[in-house]
C-alpha cells in the first residue's frame, strides 16, 4: 500500500486528493482557493469532516508547504515520506507527450516551453511540480496531460485551414483540453454497459464552468470541440466558444482596444453565458431568473443550440453515434440542461427517461428503453486517472 497525491493546479488554485494505492482509496481532499491573492483560503476534507481556514498563500510553493504540513498535523499521514508518488494535471503537453510522462528535468522544460499553448496554467503547474520536488525530494513525479488523448486525431479533424507551414514551425493545429476526463467517462460509460469501448461510437460532454464535447470512435479521441486554447468550440461560463477572427478585430477597433491580450481576456472571462446573459456565468442563476429576464432564457437557448450543433456533427463524422455521455458540473448536476439537449436530438433517435434524469449527480442509465442512444451519466474523477497513470508510469501501488 503506498499514498499518491492527485494534484490539479489552476491559476488561482490548487486541488489535491490523496489515494491509497493499489485499493483506489481516497483518503483526503482539499483545495486551495485564490492563491496569489487576496483572501486566500484552505480547505481540507477528511473522515467526513471539512475544516475552511482563511490564510495567506501568496506562491504554490507555500501552498504546497501547507498541505504538507496540515495532512502531517491532521494525522492523515505520520511522516511526509508515506508519501511515495505525486500526479499532476498538466493542460498542454503539444505534441511532444501522448501520454502521461514521469517528470524528469527535460520534461519539465518542456511543459514550461508549451506555456504559449495554455498561458493560464502550464506555468503555474510547472511552479506547483518544482514545489513538490523541493518539498518532498523523494517522491516520484508524474505530469498526466489534457491534450494527450486527443493525439489520436486524424489530420483532417486537428488541422486548421491555414498555411500547412504554420502547422510545421509553429505548431498550429488543435490540441483539445478535458482529456483526462474524457477518458476516464468514456472508459467508465463502456464498464456499465458492459460493451467494449472500441465497439462504441460515443460523444462525451464535458460540461462545467469549462465545456467540451469530444466524439470516440474505435476507442479513440477521433474529434473534439476545443482548439488550440481551451477558448475554441461551444459556449461556456465565461468563454465565448467558437467565434469568427474577423470579428475580433472589428471589435477592438471599436472598443478602442490596441491590445490582443485584451480582447481575449473579455472572450475568456467576460463572455459566454456570462456576456450573453449579463447576470451570471452560473447556469443554475440563469434557470432560477429565465421566466423574467429573456437574456437569461436567450443564454441557455444559445448554451443548448451550440451542443447540439457540435453533436449533429459529430453523428455525421463517426456515421452515427450509440453512447452519449454527460459529465461535470452542469452535465452531472443540471437536470433541465440534460432534458433540453436530448430533447433536440430526436433526429438520432435518442430519448430520455424522465424520471431517471430526475436524479443529480449520481452514476446512471438516464436513456429510455426504447431509445436507438444509450443515455449516461457517468461523474468525472480526473483524479484517480492521474493517481493511475502515476502508479503506472512509476511501478508504484
Amino acid at each position: 500500500m503506498v499514498k499518491i497525491l492527485a494534484i490539479n493546479a489552476g491559476s488561482s488554485t490548487l486541488k489535491w486528493k490523496l489515494f491509497e494505492m493499489p485499493q483506489e482509496k481516497e483518503i483526503a481532499t482539499g483545495m486551495v482557493d485564490r492563491l496569489g491573492l487576496p483572501g486566500s483560503t484552505f480547505s481540507v476534507k477528511f473522515n467526513g469532516k471539512k475544516t475552511k481556514d482563511k490564510v495567506d498563500i501568496p506562491t504554490q510553493e507555500v501552498a504546497v508547504d501547507m498541505l504538507l504540513h496540515r495532512l502531517f498535523d491532521s494525522g492523515i499521514i505520520k511522516d511526509i515520506k508515506e508519501i511515495k508518488g505525486v500526479g499532476h494535471r498538466v493542460v498542454a503537453g503539444g505534441e511532444f507527450f501522448k501520454e502521461s510522462a514521469e517528470v524528469t528535468p527535460e520534461n519539465l522544460q518542456k511543459i514550461i516551453d508549451l506555456g504559449d499553448y495554455a498561458p493560464l496554467h502550464n506555468p503555474n503547474e510547472a511552479k506547483g511540480i518544482q514545489a513538490f520536488q523541493h518539498l518532498l525530494p523523494d517522491a516520484k513525479e508524474v505530469a498526466v496531460f489534457d491534450t494527450s488523448f486527443h493525439t489520436t486525431m486524424p489530420e483532417e479533424n486537428f488541422l486548421y485551414s491555414v498555411p500547412l507551414d504554420y502547422y510545421h514551425k509553429y505548431g498550429a493545429r488543435k490540441y483539445g483540453a478535458h482529456g483526462t476526463s474524457h477518458r476516464y467517462v468514456s472508459a467508465r460509460a463502456a464498464e456499465i454497459l458492459k460493451v467494449p469501448l472500441k465497439k462504441q461510437r460515443m460523444i462525451t460532454m464535458h460540461l462545467g464552468s469549462g465545456a467540451s464535447l469530444t466524439a470516440i470512435k474505435d476507442g479513440k479521441s477521433y474529434d473534439t470541440s476545443m482548439g488550440f486554447t481551451p477558448l475554441a468550440g461551444v459556449t461556456m461560463s465565461t468563454r465565448s466558444g467558437d467565434i469568427d477572427a474577423s470579428l475580433v478585430a472589428y471589435l477592438m477597433k471599436k472598443l478602442n482596444l490596441n491590445d490582443i491580450d485584451d480582447m481575449i481576456d473579455i472572450l475568456n472571462k467576460k463572455s459566454g453565458l456570462l456576456g450573453i446573459s449579463g447576470l451570471s456565468p452560473d447556469m443554475r442563476d440563469l434557470l432560477a431568473t429565465r421566466e423574467e429576464r429573456p437574456e437569461s432564457a436567450l443564454a441557455i437557448k444559445v448554451f443548448v443550440n451550440r451542443i447540439v450543433k457540435y453533436i449533429g456533427s459529430y453523428v455525421a463524422e463517426m456515421g452515427g453515434v450509440d453512447t452519449l455521455v454527460f459529465t461535470a458540473g452542469m452535465g452531472e448536476g443540471s437536470i433541465p440542461v440534460r432534458k433540453m439537449i436530448i430533447d433536440k436530438l430526436g433526429f438520432i433517435g435518442a430519448k430520455l427517461d424522465v424520471e431517471a434524469n430526475k436524479v443529480e449527480a449520481e452514476e446512471r442509465i438516464i436513456s429510455a428503453p426504447d431509445s436507438k442512444v444509450k443515455i449516461l451519466i457517468v461523474p468525472t474523477n480526473e483524479e484517480l486517472m492521474i493517481v493511475r497513470d502515476t502508479c503506472k508510469i512509476t511501478g508504484l501501488g
